[in-house]
């Protein structure tokens, strides 16, 4: 998640704007083939994934093909995969089997784009408890997790060999690099790595329900919590300590800290993998939050396969999504292509003794929230994000964040 979801108001136009673009809620369950009809007419599968999974991917998709008498394309999409999704499936040129985020959830249960799929109990049994939470909306399960992921600080132990407590413990920290604190901002913002500090100052982007599910009545963004928050957030901005600038953008804020230029990094599981081949000196923890303030939450989100309910093999979907995504081997294969802590107990299991990140991780998640997977999270990306950029360049917190707030409720009304 190096970039937030590019893209996402084009789905949005059809969650709130398009009467017809609700899922179908006729039961075809009497009429559609089984996965072995569909094998015995020789049919074929295709899997659409992110340039990385897909070569993880096809070796297992091989097998599959070759077990089920079928033929078994894995496709690289490289960018924009959601709207590619949406907008093909309605097209009706779209795969059967999607990989992508959770928080994709609600906007493609809107536009009609992906079926429940049914998990057994000793299936979901062999599921981290968040990650089925985080796949499932409106009481149904709509994807099988693969991996977890969340942010967390990694620190440059030669330039900060201490884990600070708080967000002002780590300005204070005396140190040789150029920067102290990378986390990506740039001209338009990130509200994804931004929430971790926004939460601990107080702020909110939806409240809940009595059941737990988001609730898009409840906009926090514009209150007085978010305007309290971002006073804060203003103080680590340019006109402040420095600790926030536009200047460190979603490209470069991995590349800064991995070329010694930044003493600490707030980043999640994909930014390993380059602070290893840097032969950085690294830890990994909790991010801080403010002194005196909540406990800092990072966003937690979940890789998912998705079936899709305009898919030409929907049975076969199903078949590979619940009964091959759910092992093991696969799992893992996934993990050595991104390291990120599987989803499936038994693949985490395999491989945590060999990578201890993934543990840490697991424990810089835990004061943290599923990404909402509501539509009207769409709404939040691009306001949210600007005005985090405007207020850490100078401009006032309360008239900034208050007119974000203004524009995302007229959106999702």
């Amino acid at each position: 998640m190096r970039i937030r979801a590019v893209g996402v108001a084009a789905t949005m136009t059809c969650a709130f704007l398009i009467t017809g673009c609700g899922a179908d809620k006729t039961d075809a369950s009497a009429t559609k083939p089984s996965a072995a009809a569909e094998a015995k007419a020789g049919g074929e599968l295709v899997i659409w994934a992110d340039d990385k999974r897909s070569a993880a991917l096809k070796p297992f998709a091989d097998k599959f093909g070759a077990e089920n008498g079928v033929t078994v394309k894995v496709q690289a999409i490289s960018k924009d995969q959601q709207t590619t999704f949406v907008t093909a499936s309605q097209q009706g040129s779209g795969p059967d089997v999607m990989v992508g985020a959770h928080d994709w959830i609600g906007n493609l249960v809107q536009n009609g784009a992906i079926d429940p799929v049914q998990l057994s109990p000793e299936q979901t049994g062999g599921l981290a408890p968040n990650a089925l939470k985080a796949v499932t909306f409106n009481g149904q399960t709509y994807g099988v997790p693969y991996a977890l992921e969340n942010l967390a600080l990694i620190r440059n132990t030669d330039l900060a060999p201490k884990a600070p407590a708080t967000i002002e413990e780590l300005v204070a920290t005396k140190t040789k690099a150029t920067e102290k604190l990378c986390v990506q901002v740039g001209q338009n913002g990130d509200a994804y790595h931004l929430y971790p500090l926004y939460s601990s100052a107080g702020g909110y982007l939806f409240g809940t329900t009595a059941n737990g599910d988001y609730d898009p009545k409840d906009l926090g963004v514009g209150k007085p919590e978010s305007v309290a928050a971002f006073k804060k957030i203003a103080t680590l901005g340019e006109k402040g300590n420095g600790a926030l600038k536009r200047s460190i953008t979603p490209e470069n804020s991995i590349a800064t800290f991995t070329s010694k230029k930044c003493a600490y990094l707030i980043s999640g599981p994909w930014a390993v993998t380059d602070v290893k081949k840097a032969n950085i000196k690294y830890d990994i923890s909790p991010v801080p939050g403010f002194a005196g303030g909540k406990p800092a939450q990072p966003f937690l989100g979940v890789q998912t396969f998705y079936v899709a309910s305009k898919g030409k093999n929907k049975a076969l979907a199903q078949e590979f999504v619940t009964n091959y995504v759910t092992t093991p081997e696969l799992a893992v294969a996934l993990y050595e292509a991104e390291p990120r802590p599987p989803a499936l107990t038994a693949a985490f299991d395999q491989v945590k003794g060999s990578d201890p990140d993934l543990q840490k991780f697991i424990d810089a998640g835990k004061n943290g929230i599923p990404l909402p997977a509501i539509p009207e999270m769409a709404a939040i990306w691009d306001p949210f994000g600007k005005a985090e950029a405007a207020v850490v360049g100078g401009a006032d917190p309360a008239k900034t964040i208050t007119s974000a707030g203004k524009t995302i409720q007229a959106a999702i009304k």
